[in-house]
């Protein structure tokens, strides 16, 4: 027998090497029911904070407590509780609860169209416009805080993003803050205006949404049928999917960058024969 009928004797009767195991990168599986973590997998503890309209003493305490437990916290452990004011008091109770969540009937929503460079942003609006797209931002109603307009507008951007102001085929007119709604629309209508930016932040009350609703209205009510410029909200309280409520075709929440506004301005474009009207 040969060397070589040996050597392959010998492989054939060693075992199989076990199987590899699974690459660091390769998708985890979940499960389709969780609970809370807090402590231990699936020990269902949570940690929820609220104010109630009482002065702090031991009954107040023992609200905080039958709340949670109604809130189907239990059993619960008041952790914080300290006096807001006169007649107020702010809590923080830790505890576990029964409920699950089933992954299968959580939606999301899924952001259709790509995400644009701001060099292929500009190749498409002047590809489709022939012009510059111009956009109009501001804060309306009683709302001061700026912040999330000037980040989507402003050209020092967000997130390591140049703002709007950036995109050679952009042009941005930032109206700033507490804009009455019949402001906004005239200039809106001078600025002939593709599209309307505008930014929420302040709602008690639902301010945001009476604003909007009524920023919408006057739009429509300004502008002939099919003429309306995009109209675009954006801000922490929006809910996602409302914007047939509340009459905008875009809105933004949290975290919104200013590539991405720009990328569905051009996606809305392509989308709208409307925003094809000739501009001076």
């Amino acid at each position: 027998m040969s060397t070589r009928d040996t050597g392959s004797q010998k492989a054939a009767s060693e075992p199989s090497s076990p199987t590899a195991p699974p690459a660091k990168d390769a998708p985890q599986i979940l499960p389709d029911i969780i609970r809370p973590y807090g402590d231990t997998t699936g020990d269902g503890m949570v940690q929820v904070s609220f104010t109630l309209p009482v002065p702090h003493d031991k009954r107040a305490e023992g609200a905080a407590l039958q709340l949670a437990a109604k809130m189907g916290v239990a059993p619960a452990l008041l952790v914080h509780a300290k006096a807001m004011g006169s007649g107020f008091t702010f809590f923080i109770v830790y505890g576990s609860v029964r409920h699950l969540v089933d992954l299968r009937d959580v939606v999301v929503i899924e952001r259709e169209f790509a995400l644009l460079s701001a060099k292929e942003a500009n190749a498409a609006i002047k590809k489709r416009l022939h012009r510059k797209l111009v956009v109009v931002g501001a804060c309306i109603g009683n709302d001061a805080h700026t912040v999330g307009i000037d980040a989507i507008l402003n050209i020092k951007g967000f997130a390591g993003e140049k703002g709007l102001e950036y995109y050679s085929e952009i042009k941005v007119v930032n109206c700033g803050a507490q804009v009455l709604v019949p402001e906004l629309v005239a200039r809106a209508r001078a600025e002939k205006a593709d599209a309307v930016l505008v930014s929420q932040v302040v709602t008690q009350k639902d301010r945001h949404i009476h604003n909007t609703t009524q920023m919408s209205a006057a739009f429509r009510e300004a502008y002939p049928a099919g003429k309306v410029p995009l109209l675009i909200v954006g801000g922490p309280r929006f809910e996602q999917g409302s914007e047939e409520r509340l009459g905008v075709d875009r809105i933004f929440g949290k975290g919104t960058t200013p590539g991405e506004v720009a990328s569905y301005l051009v996606h809305a474009i392509s989308q709208a024969g409307s925003t094809t009207k000739e501009h001076p």
